[in-house]
């Protein structure tokens, strides 16, 4: 709707007086009109960067070059850019990637396939991950998902050894994550039985370095990588106990999977914030602070920790609507893969934080007119955590 302008001319009157001349007004100052100020597009690359000298300097102390064996069985475009923008990484870092074409993959580069024979998607891939895992020579093995569709390409994820998984997909470190089992005895990725390591509480450890004897767990690379932005941009608090840094946050995750979404929701939840989980058909919240409160009555310090928040995270239906989630987020993370889908910008919180991890755009187009940080995409921090994780 156009602004509306008021207009005021000076009445006319009639005098007997005479008419003197009045000096000429000064001229009006000229206006500057400024654009309300935007939120800050902070673009992956400086998050990545300190993550990068981070995998250099490790890779200095290396006895030789890391292995990591790429397996694509798909002729999908995404998983194709995947696979040679992981190549590109490993090489301007010193690693030695190997790319394994199987199945449709074969096809889409022209190398035939038995003969000429047509090869399907996802043919031939299960064999060639488990070829991988025998090799002696390769330290990480990931496989370009999407192939088969989520029931069966979750059972390839479980054949990857836990030893060699480097995206932590596998069973093992869906387990630690979900009941907050930060560190493991390496011993434990040999046996077939989860891990029976200790829940992290304010009285386990005050850093992020494992124990003698133990190792960190592996965290899948893409809701890691959010964490990472996360703290990057301030939104955990150093100055909080290791394990509840992200205490005060209210955080919005558009998206359930079991890929994004979901372990994204429990890190941060694990990590203290109160996170609220949207999926097409409910809306779940995520909290490891009890809903009751501590007993004021007790005099037990252990007993006060106890209360102050469960060793995990607990899950609790939530009875708001997406516009009421967002209205009182600190952050928002959408990774719904869908290019129609936009969060509306009227919605927003002023001044909180927004990441899009879809391979579509999920915000809308003047989504900093309220967000005070847009990180328009994680790619490049996500291949410097699978890196790291090798």
């Amino acid at each position: 709707m156009a602004e509306s302008t008021t207009t005021s001319t000076p009445s006319q009157t009639t005098a007997s007086t005479p008419t003197t001349t009045a000096p000429a007004p000064a001229p009006a100052p000229a206006v500057t009109t400024t654009a309300e100020p935007k939120g800050l597009l902070l673009k992956a690359d400086a998050i990545a960067n300190q993550f990068r000298a981070e995998v250099q300097s490790s890779l200095g102390r290396a006895e030789r070059k890391p292995k990591l064996v790429g397996i694509l069985a798909t002729s999908s475009a995404p998983s194709k850019s995947y696979a040679e923008f992981t190549r590109r990484q490993c090489e301007e870092l010193g690693f030695e990637f190997v790319l394994r074409k199987v199945g449709a993959a074969l096809n889409s580069v022209g190398e035939g396939g038995g003969g000429g024979e047509v090869l399907g998607e996802g043919e031939g891939v299960e064999e060639a991950i488990v070829e991988a895992n025998e090799d002696g020579s390769v330290d990480g093995i990931m496989v370009y998902f999407p192939i088969f569709g989520a029931q069966q390409d979750h059972y390839l994820q479980q054949i990857v050894s836990p030893l060699k998984d480097v995206e932590g997909l596998h069973f093992k470190f869906h387990y630690n994550l979900y009941h907050n089992i930060r560190f493991l005895d390496p011993k434990s990725l040999l046996t077939a039985t989860p891990s029976t390591g200790t829940p992290l509480t304010s009285t386990s450890t005050d850093t992020d370095q494992p124990p003698a004897g133990m190792v960190k767990s592996i965290i899948p690379c893409t809701p890691l990588a959010i964490v990472k932005c996360l703290e990057y941009v301030g939104v955990y608090n150093k100055i909080l106990p290791y394990g509840d840094r992200a205490y005060g946050r209210t955080v919005t995750v558009i998206n359930r999977s079991e890929v994004v979404g979901r372990p994204l929701a429990a890190l941060l939840a694990n990590d203290g914030a109160r996170v609220l989980s949207v999926d097409i058909d409910s809306i779940q919240e995520y909290t490891k602070r009890p809903r009751v409160a501590s007993n004021p009555a007790s005099s037990s310090g252990e007993e006060n920790v106890k209360a102050r928040y469960h060793p995990r995270h607990v899950v609790h239906a939530s009875g708001l609507s997406l516009r009421e989630c967002l209205a009182v987020s600190d952050v928002v993370v959408s990774a719904v893969p869908s290019a129609g889908y936009k969060v509306k910008t009227e919605w927003l919180k002023d001044g909180c934080v927004c990441l899009n991890v879809a391979a579509e755009k999920n915000f809308e187009k003047d989504v900093r007119d309220k967000a005070s940080i847009y990180v328009p995409a994680v790619g490049k921090v996500t291949i410097l955590m699978l890196l790291r994780n090798l």
